[in-house]
């Protein structure tokens, strides 16, 4: 039996390495597949991911948010940028590594810039639109204000798991035995 299937019977999914379309989609058909075996029975979420793709992530971030059934987030090594997001919007337990890291800053441009000035416009008139809905998410998770998230987010600021509880980013470092026995 392939190792992603036993760990998929065991409730571990992974979100790891660049978060893109393909991998997103992956996450959702994963938890809809648990969701349909037990709805009752816990789900971990285990990031190691250095963000990605931001409408991928809210995909993935729709769907842990619209679940009925417990996910409990783990970050081993790195959530930076959207996984960081994702991360922080786990609602039944967000839990780190001793020597994992958070990181957050704003939504980066990405390739497509080009074009005429109307059009550079829009594009710059979106990405502060999406950088809007993301402060304001990472808000509401967090129990800051949009204010001190866009303070936060305005470089790229890296948190250590004392600091991410310290912000309401994660509530608690466990070691890889705790993640076992829950």
């Amino acid at each position: 039996m392939p190792l992603e299937t036993r760990l998929l019977a065991e409730r571990k999914v992974f979100i790891e390495g660049e978060i893109n379309h393909e991998k997103a989609c992956d996450f959702v058909k994963q938890i809809i597949l648990l969701c349909k075996e037990d709805s009752s029975k816990p789900i971990d979420v285990l990031i190691n991911s250095p963000g990605g793709e931001i409408s991928s992530g809210l995909l993935m971030y729709d769907c842990i948010q619209s679940c009925k059934t417990p996910i409990r987030m783990y970050c081993m090594g790195l959530a930076y940028s959207m996984a960081a997001l994702l991360f922080a919007s786990g609602s039944h337990g967000r839990y780190m590594f001793p020597h994992s890291e958070l990181m957050l800053h704003e939504p980066l441009l990405g390739n497509r810039v080009g074009g005429n000035a109307s059009s550079i416009r829009s594009i710059s008139d979106s990405l502060m639109e999406t950088r809007n809905k993301m402060n304001q998410i990472l808000a509401h998770h967090t129990g800051k204000t949009v204010k001190e998230i866009e303070e936060a987010t305005g470089f790229d600021h890296y948190y250590s798991p004392e600091e991410s509880i310290d912000f309401g980013l994660a509530d608690e470092i466990v070691t890889f035995d705790q993640l076992m026995e829950g």
